[in-house]
């Protein structure tokens, strides 16, 4: 069985503890982190199968483990991705949009060529990646338009200069367009779908982000159109939020839980 190692355990870190500890994904879980320490003890309480919480992040892969899940922010992937490959362990990424920083990106990439590790970056809360990457060489032009209630973009910092008063939206609302690299950094808990379509596709500055607060919505709504030498795409993905964590789409957590799943199983693969 695949040992994991898990950095964050929160809504979705939580979520993909239970997958493990239920067997739903065939691995064990060793070892786990949060910044609140609270936290870590509150999810190895769930467990039936208890991980040890190391006392700081850099730890987790010091351990014998396969893989580092890190389901905590964009700052922990900056700070602890490097050393998780350096100690020859692969790297499950949940907070995609730390590596549209280019350095980030760079730096972690090449860290994977040389010490033959590989990272692995969910679907989350969107569908047709697959697609968008297979005609990724003929695309001309990329846009994502997410809808979602106020109370889910609250907190970003978009808001620290913004005059937008989320309280007072009574209807759908544009708040936002701009290319996915901006949208990541204004909203970085919000929009990693975001930049998971621009690492498919044509890059984060000309991937076209619109973000919509709508106060009648229970939903977390994608449209993603996508056109190009190949023909167009257009499609749709309306996720309900997960009951723990508005910020956080449902899919996002099955997402992860599929992509762990299928890194510690030995059966057919289907999909590109």
């Amino acid at each position: 069985m695949k040992r994991i190692g898990l950095l964050g355990c929160g809504a979705i870190g939580t979520q993909i503890a239970l997958a493990i500890d239920s067997g739903r994904i065939p691995g064990t879980l060793t070892h786990v982190y949060d910044a609140s320490k609270e936290k870590a003890s509150e999810l190895v309480s769930k467990l039936n199968s208890k991980p040890e919480i190391v006392e700081n992040s850099h730890l987790l892969s010091s351990h014998s483990v396969n893989i580092i899940v890190e389901a905590a922010s964009q700052d922990a992937v900056k700070d602890v991705g490097l050393s998780v490959l350096q100690n020859k362990r692969d790297l499950m990424i949940m907070s995609v949009g730390a590596l549209l920083d280019e350095s980030i990106y760079d730096i972690l990439s090449d860290a994977c060529d040389h010490f033959k590790k590989t990272i692995y970056l969910p679907s989350g809360a969107i569908a047709g990646l697959d697609g968008i990457k297979s005609v990724k060489d003929e695309l001309e032009s990329v846009s994502i338009t997410t809808t979602k209630h106020p109370r889910s973009l609250k907190g970003a910092k978009f808001f620290e200069t913004s005059q937008i008063d989320l309280n007072a939206i009574s209807s759908p609302t544009k708040i936002f367009e701009g290319s996915a690299k901006e949208a990541v950094s204004l909203f970085p808990a919000n929009i990693n779908v975001a930049a998971l379509l621009s690492l498919s596709g044509i890059g984060s500055e000309k991937t076209i982000v619109k973000i919509i607060a709508d106060p009648n919505t229970d939903k977390n709504t994608h449209h993603i159109e996508a056109a190009g030498k190949f023909g167009k795409m257009d499609f749709t993905i309306e996720n309900f939020p997960d009951s723990n964590n508005p910020k956080t789409s449902r899919l996002a957590i099955l997402s992860a839980i599929e992509t762990l799943r299928k890194y510690c199983s030995d059966d057919i693969q289907i999909g590109t």
